[in-house]
């Protein structure tokens, strides 16, 4: 027979190892909610469950551990079925308070009622677990005291949640964490201790352990167990927590990187604007002025292209490094290419901006020692003043506007901003625009000058000069146009159509009778095209025109800009069978030796000569010079800008095999000097050369 055993009583305070499985619960339940808090969407729900998970395992732990130990010595079980129960009920509140718990910012009601769902969980493990206990006749509870280990459970969460938000605590987040979770421990110990209370386990009888867990069992796989899988989530934790702070280090490192200019370790644009930020706001705190310094590097694709790529990028290293001594830390920085950009706070007025830019300048106009050779450049600066020129998001285009205005200039000078330069660069980019469109548009024309024989005065052909007719300008000076179109590329695409038209006119000119030979100018950028004799060639089958009836005019400068290539090209142009001409002769040098070798067949005095023939003796004995050149050399002599008498007399008796200026006739469209040529309805009495008129079907083409 089975003497019935009476349960013994169990201690008032919890034992050292309860204590500190629940604490070990509790603390990392916390640690793994903080990231709860840092995730969004799917990301939340790992953290979520395993928090919960965290909890239960110390709630059921920390009281069945303070119930097993009273009873080592005696042969006690429980219900393995209700203490399952007790985990799973006491999770599926621990859930559900938790995803109110953290919460990155609850509302006023969600705290509380998060305290009071996980104060329930809290009681929950509790109770099942000592109803679970094998005892006779059964415990019977006290409502009240039940109350109470609930409210104060709940209280103790309430607390822990009041810890752990940052506004109401000066302390370290972990020292925060801790205390919360230790004000939590208090709570539940003390709920814990009602809760055993309320149970009146005073005058229970032991039950057999027939269908139980013995309390030694029990004891083992959570004094073990529990509290190894606590210790695993917390490692857990303290990995992901280094994982991610590297992750955080190298995310600033790479977002650092992002801010800085590989090539010259100075900040770029973006990283900039942040310094530009955070001086604005200084310099409007103590209402300073701030200047803004944009420095571009004259003549810097000229290195690159004679030198490479890699001279270039030291010579951009050594600039920075000169314009960042010349700076405050964080002050200077690479805006693009060969552009930098210089702070000045807080004493940024005219004056000093001036000074500053005077010190670039001189600094930048140093040689820089390079693989051996001395390179120089000079730089161009663009001044903006804050606040007296815009707002600070206006600040580096106002400087950039400035700065084109000092490279427009001639370089190797500062300017500062005005706000009639942001209206010039607004009629800039309006005509831009339209010039893209005029080729399209129909806008263009040709207007032809001609070209006057010397000696019997008569009109042997025309150059070729191109109008823009505006919608609302009127006509456009090519001097406006034509440098507008140099730098932004469209050149190309005019040169090709003035070319075909050209040999249109022509066509449409010998079809009426009239063999006009006609003249176009190349520019340097065209010249620049592999392809343009074979376009060049493509255009004359086009329209059927005689390579001889058309002539490419061609700057000195520019001819001997490189000899190598330029022969080449010479070369390629003179296999088309066109006729070349050396224009603006006189107003550069040139090689003899290397002007020999060139199928060139006429030099066009440069017309500042011309323009001084009257009155320089100087002007009298280059113009002369040229022509005996050219008689050497077998080239015919055009001279242009005629425009009195006088010098058409001078440049005959000199010589000159061709004229063409005013004092013959101004620039005309097609039809006017088709009409001319047809009907003498023209400015003034000139034959036209009978030449001109030849009919044969060897000239046709």
């Amino acid at each position: 027979m089975i003497v019935p055993l009476s349960m013994p009583q169990l201690p008032a305070a919890p034992s050292l190892q309860s204590l500190l499985v629940l604490l070990l619960g509790i603390y990392v339940t916390l640690e793994l909610g903080q990231r709860v808090r840092r995730v969004r969407g799917a990301e939340r729900m790992p953290w979520w469950l395993a928090s919960a998970v965290a909890l239960v395992a110390g709630l059921c732990s920390g009281i069945l551990l303070d119930v097993t130990e009273p009873m080592s010595r005696v042969e006690v079980g429980f219900d393995a079925t209700l203490v399952a129960l007790a985990a799973l009920a006491s999770a599926v509140l621990a859930l559900t308070g938790l995803q109110l718990y953290f919460r990155a910012a609850p509302s006023p009601m969600q705290a509380p009622l998060a305290a009071a769902v996980l104060g329930a969980a809290t009681l929950t493990a509790q109770v099942l677990v000592l109803a679970s206990l094998g005892l006779s006749p059964g415990v019977r509870w006290n409502g009240g005291l039940l109350a109470m280990a609930w409210l104060v459970a709940s209280t103790g969460f309430v607390a822990g949640h009041a810890l752990l938000a940052p506004a109401r605590s000066a302390a370290s987040a972990a020292l925060r964490q801790l205390l919360a979770a230790a004000a939590i421990c208090v709570s539940v110990l003390l709920a814990q201790a009602l809760a055993i209370e309320a149970a009146g386990l005073g005058g229970q009888t032991l039950l057999p352990l027939d269908g139980l867990m013995p309390a030694a069992t029990i004891a083992t796989l959570v004094a073990v167990g529990g509290a190894e899988l606590l210790l695993l989530m917390l490692l857990a934790c303290a990995v992901e927590t280094r994982l991610r702070s590297t992750f955080d280090r190298a995310r600033a490192a790479l977002q650092g990187r992002s801010l800085r200019d590989d090539l010259t370790a100075l900040p770029n644009r973006l990283g900039f604007e942040a310094t530009l930020a955070r001086e604005q706001r200084r310099c409007d705190a103590a209402q300073a002025p701030m200047a803004l310094l944009l420095v571009a590097l004259d003549g810097f694709k000229t290195v690159n292209e004679n030198h490479g790529h890699q001279t270039g990028d030291e010579l951009l290293r050594c600039m920075a490094m000169r314009l960042q001594d010349l700076a405050p830390p964080l002050h200077a920085a690479r805006l693009s290419g060969d552009e930098f950009l210089l702070l000045l706070s807080g004493e940024g007025g005219a004056a000093q901006a001036g000074t500053l830019a005077k010190r670039v300048l001189q600094t930048v106009a140093e040689p820089c020692l390079i693989d051996g050779r001395e390179l120089d450049l000079s730089a161009s600066v663009g001044i903006a003043l804050y606040p007296q020129q815009g707002a600070m998001s206006a600040l580096i285009t106002h400087a950039s506007v400035a700065m084109r205005a000092a490279k427009q200039s001639g370089g190797a000078t500062y300017c500062f901003f005005d706000a009639r330069m942001m209206i010039d660069t607004r009629d800039q980019a309006d005509m831009l625009r339209d010039l893209r469109l005029a080729v399209a548009r129909g806008q263009l024309e040709l207007y032809y000058q001609p070209k006057i024989h010397a000696p019997s005065a008569q009109i042997t052909g025309a150059e070729a000069l191109l109008r823009w007719h505006h919608p609302t300008r009127g006509m456009v000076s090519p001097t406006v146009f034509i440098p507008l179109a140099e730098r932004s590329g469209v050149i190309n695409t005019l040169g090709a159509w003035v070319i075909d038209e050209a040999c249109r006119q022509a066509r449409a000119w010998r079809d009426q009778g009239l063999r006009m030979r006609v003249a176009v100018n190349l520019s340097v950028h065209q010249l620049r095209q592999a392809d343009l004799p074979q376009s060049l060639a493509a255009a004359l089958r086009k329209h059927q025109i005689n390579p001889d009836l058309l002539t490419c005019e061609v700057t000195e400068s520019v001819a001997m800009e490189d000899t190598e290539a330029t022969m080449q090209f010479f070369k390629e142009l003179a296999a088309v069978g066109v006729h070349i001409s050396i224009d603006d002769f006189g107003s550069g040098y040139s090689s003899l030796a290397y002007l020999r070798k060139l199928p060139a067949s006429e030099l066009k005095i440069d017309r500042s000569f011309v323009l001084d023939l009257e009155h320089s003796n100087e002007a009298r004995t280059i113009a002369s010079a040229v022509v005996q050149l050219a008689r050497a050399l077998n080239l015919k002599v055009v001279a242009e800008g005629v425009e009195t008498e006088a010098q058409f007399q001078i440049l005959r008796t000199l010589g000159c095999d061709e004229l063409q200026g005013f004092l013959f006739a101004k620039p005309m469209s097609a039809k006017a000097l088709g009409r001319w040529a047809m009907a003498d309805d023209g400015p003034r009495a000139i034959e036209f050369s009978e030449a001109l008129f030849q009919g044969t079907r060897e000239m046709a083409l």
